[in-house]
């Protein structure tokens, strides 16, 4: 299994090489194509997804039909439609690759299992959602409180490898401007 997600839980937790043995396998590898669907709306969400390699964008589309990106996820970033994914409901988002994208694939009940194998990934899992929450509240306080500029600058501060990839249309889009009002922003 990937030494990626062995380092990445390791930022929190402390595992074993039997402990991570046992993790690992509740983990699936799924490569996708640059364009494919890892989740559409309407459809059940299996898995929770982290990044090994690649990109990915997750959409929100409104009833009048307008798509809005509420994220973006590259490697070592976890994405899903999380409602969906812990209330087994049906997806009111879609997860599309912008690139070519490897993942590892964990299905609720494995997730369950795992934490029960192993307390500690419980908090690991935990304190990814905490700051999960902390990002998605800061994105809100943003949006309501920040100019567009502003807004972008914090993004290229928090995560100038993920605007280096990103077409400026999905970053426009994400930011809710339009391509040319991210055209005067951006050096």
């Amino acid at each position: 299994m990937s030494d990626l997600l062995r380092i990445h839980i390791e930022k929190i937790v402390s595992l074993n090489d039997e402990e991570f043995a046992v993790v690992s396998s509740y983990f699936t590898r799924k490569k996708y194509k640059k364009h494919q669907f890892l989740i559409q709306e309407g459809e059940a969400v299996v898995y929770n997804y982290f990044v090994l390699k690649g990109l990915l964008k997750l959409v929100y589309t409104d009833n009048t039909d307008k798509s809005h990106i509420v994220g973006f996820a590259m490697e070592d970033w976890w994405e899903s439609d999380f409602r969906a994914f812990y209330t087994q409901s049906k997806a009111t988002m879609s997860l599309e690759c912008v690139e070519d994208t490897e993942v590892l694939c964990l299905a609720l009940d494995d997730y369950r299992k795992l934490c029960n194998a192993i307390p500690k990934i419980e908090r690991f899992f935990l304190e990814k959602a905490y700051f999960g929450f902390i990002a998605a509240q800061q994105r809100i306080i943003s949006t309501m409180t920040s100019s567009t500029k502003e807004r972008y600058d914090q993004l290229l501060e928090q995560h100038p490898a993920l605007v280096q990839r990103v077409p400026k249309s999905l970053l426009a889009a994400y930011l809710g401007v339009s391509r040319e009002t991210l055209s005067r922003l951006s050096p």
